[in-house]
């Protein structure tokens, strides 16, 4: 009993629904081939009339047909489509690139980066540089050291030279180049014949300098980097990619680079280099961007975000991404048939890039979905498929199969059968439980009921 009222409760349930949802739907009927049972206003279910007019609130009343629509179809009259702000858009068949969005770092071009060194320990005496971030062009001074070891080597050349001893000479100059003396150096001890106490470090390339770590008066030594130059016209952005999309990430991918700090400005670049590894923190992979900065407009250490297009299809039909309805265990969309006609389809989903998704199978181009107000459809879609189902129809309109019963009794003669065995009491008596010890033939005589104590017994 209990299990018929809850499949009634549910069927009615599902009746009202439908019932409602027909107010706002309406009938899949033409006008002018079905009589409509009613009017009703657009904006209030509630509110019926027998004839046309005008609602309450001043709005045409929309007729109610009686046909039942198509299966899995949803009318809705021209008049509700406007008002709960239905819009359309076309299927179409195009380019659609993946892209991956992520972040990323300024980092100068190691490839236009020196860093200075010497390769004999002494002192600084006339550091030129006084700060980072000076700008110095090739061949400027950048400071004087005196160092022990190059002053001798200098004095052995000298007396090789007043010797006159071709080959004490040539050795004498290749140390001193092996001590990464100039050889404009070399060339002014050859001629004066006089050695200077001091050497002098000038700027291999043009750049900005970076990490000046020496002071004047310093003590430096051949593992010491003095400073380092960078020539900014060209840096690096280090874009960290999650390790899902390192599998599209290629070389030679296109790329978009923005910066906050001038967000109506783009930089277009290509992936020049993607490392091989993955950090373990981060479970990121690192891709390498080279990107013009003739301006000087990117500083090292910038955040900046990063799109690549990591793959492009040419022939991919695609979609807005808020047409798509998202289940749990599927995908689907509502297609506009015309004529105020709505019908929910199952789709594949493919890559999904910026406001647009790929559809592999289930829409071709041409088609038009809904983008807004398919949520509405989409339920009302769902309501009148469960109520067929409920009332003997599958999600396509037929009838279901009737389940025929495992054994027929309707033939069977019951007339002779003896049914008054199979009659059961109304109430089955209670068996009494025997007692685990038999008192009644106990002698209590002796039994001081006073103080609670028993006597001897005989």
């Amino acid at each position: 009993m209990f299990e018929k009222k809850s499949i009634i409760t549910v069927v009615a349930a599902l009746a009202v629904g439908v019932f409602v949802g027909s107010i706002f739907f309406g009938s899949d009927a033409p006008v002018d081939e079905a009589k409509p049972l009613y009017w009703v206003a657009p904006m209030d279910v509630n509110f019926r009339s027998d004839e046309p007019g005008l609602s309450p609130m001043g709005m045409e009343l929309v007729p109610v047909y009686s046909e039942t629509p198509e299966a899995g179809v949803v009318s809705i009259a021209p008049e509700v489509v406007q008002n709960i702000g239905v819009r359309t858009a076309l299927v179409e068949m195009g380019m659609l690139s993946r892209n991956i969005e992520t972040v990323g770092f300024v980092a100068v071009d190691e490839d236009l980066t020196s860093h200075i060194h010497v390769r004999s320990s002494g002192w600084i005496k006339d550091l030129r540089i006084k700060a980072e971030g000076e700008e110095v062009e090739e061949g400027d001074l950048l400071f004087r050291f005196y160092s022990p070891e190059i002053a001798n080597a200098k004095s052995e050349l000298v007396q090789a030279l007043q010797s006159g001893n071709r080959a004490l000479i040539a050795a004498s100059k290749a140390r001193l180049q092996a001590l990464d003396v100039p050889l404009s150096q070399i060339n002014r001890i050859v001629e004066r014949r006089v050695a200077d106490d001091l050497v002098e470090v000038y700027a291999p390339q043009n750049g900005i300098v970076i990490n000046l770590n020496v002071a004047e008066g310093m003590h430096i030594q051949p593992g010491t980097t003095i400073l380092s130059l960078a020539d900014l016209s060209s840096v690096w952005i280090n874009a960290e990619v999650f390790e899902d999309e390192a599998p599209w990430l290629k070389a030679g991918a296109k790329t978009l680079v923005q910066v906050p700090f001038l967000p109506e400005r783009i930089w277009h670049g290509v992936v020049n280099y993607v490392y091989p590894t993955i950090d373990p923190k981060t479970r990121t992979i690192r891709a390498r961007l080279v990107l013009d900065n003739s301006d000087m407009a990117l500083k090292p250490n910038m955040y900046a975000n990063v799109g690549i297009e990591a793959q492009m299809l040419h022939h991919a039909i695609k979609i807005p991404r808020e047409a798509l309805i998202r289940t749990g265990t599927s995908n689907h969309v509502i297609e506009a048939m015309g004529g105020g006609r709505f019908r929910p389809v199952d789709v594949t989903v493919g890559i999904e890039s910026g406001e647009f998704v790929q559809i592999i199978s289930g829409l071709s181009a041409g088609m038009k979905v809904v983008t807004s107000g398919q949520f509405l459809i989409d339920s009302e879609a769902s309501l009148t498929a469960g109520f067929g189902r409920m009332t003997g129809a599958d999600d396509m309109g037929m009838p279901l199969p009737e389940v025929e019963p495992m054994v027929d009794h309707s033939g069977m003669d019951h007339s002779g059968m003896d049914h008054s065995i199979m009659e059961m009491p109304a109430k089955a008596p209670v068996e009494e439980a025997e007692p685990m010890v038999d008192h009644s033939k106990m002698d209590h005589s002796t039994m001081d009921h006073g103080t609670g104590n028993q006597g001897e017994g005989e």
